[in-house]
């Protein structure tokens, strides 16, 4: 069973990092400044794809978001396409760019 975990460095950079066991096999790289949480990219690896592998960072990720009163920048064209897909679920968190 695969499980997320948030690695952040000192600077607030980092992922969302996707472990199968030991092994990484996806990311979803992100900053955090100040009330944003910017995602940059979604990745998972190519022989684990159809696994809905990307949902489990996607609902990670909101899920923090929604924790830690953040709201998210999607710059990542994953994530950005699921919330224009789905306005009404990501509302509360999501930061459109004007």
């Amino acid at each position: 069973m695969a499980n997320v975990k948030l690695e952040l460095d000192e600077k607030q950079h980092g992922a969302f990092n996707l472990y199968d066991g030991e092994s990484k096999i996806g990311e979803m790289v992100i900053g955090i400044k100040n009330d944003v949480l910017t995602v940059y990219h979604t990745e998972v690896d190519e022989d684990q794809s159809g696994k809905g592998y990307a949902k489990l960072l996607l609902d990670a990720m909101t899920t923090y978001a929604r924790q830690n009163k953040l709201m998210v920048r999607a710059l990542c064209v994953y994530v950005l396409g699921q919330f224009k897909r789905h306005p009404e679920e990501y509302a509360d968190i999501w930061l459109k760019e004007e």
